[in-house]
């Protein structure tokens, strides 16, 4: 019975699993992104976002936790040295999933999955969203144009004095 087994075992055996899991952690920290299907992208979240926290706390304990892990040295220093200096104020959600459609040979949803603080295009928009955002809510706008209606007149009437000048003389 499967009583309380709630994580895809994507078809494998366990050791198989946990191989085809170490092996895409450390593509996924070497390489910032990868191309996989939906299905192991949420499994390797899963993997990989623990080890990732672990990384904030540069301890010897930690790096040979996450060395057992992975069994990759220059993933483990990777880790430790540059994705932990940009996660350092993140406390969760490091990978972030993109989905990309379905594979031709057989149907499979397939996706990105990155690490959140490499993908310079985004953090490039998000940016310029902030500097240029202004609050806008419905009940404002009726206020702001009311005042705008107020000064079309009042900027009228001096245009309308000199013309009335005008037709005195």
């Amino acid at each position: 019975m499967r009583h309380n087994k709630k994580f895809n075992h994507l078809g494998r055996k366990k050791a198989h699993r946990d191989a085809l899991l170490a092996n895409m952690t450390i593509a996924l920290i070497m390489r910032k992104r990868i191309f996989t299907t939906l299905a192991k992208a949420k499994a390797l979240r899963m993997y990989a976002e623990p080890l990732i926290n672990r990384a904030k706390d540069d301890t010897m304990s930690n790096r040979r936790l996450v060395f057992s892990y992975l069994q990759n040295k220059e993933a483990v220093t990777e880790l430790f040295r540059e994705v932990a200096q940009k996660i350092a104020e993140r406390n969760g959600g490091y990978t972030r999933i993109l989905k990309t459609g379905n594979r031709l040979g057989d149907n499979a949803k397939t996706c990105f999955i990155e690490l959140v603080d490499y993908n310079e295009n985004m953090l490039k928009e998000k940016a310029g969203k902030k500097e240029g955002r202004t609050r806008r809510s419905r009940r404002s706008s009726a206020k702001t144009a009311a005042p705008a209606a107020e000064a079309a007149p009042a900027a009228a009437e001096p245009e309308a004095a000199p013309a009335e000048e005008k037709a005195a003389e």
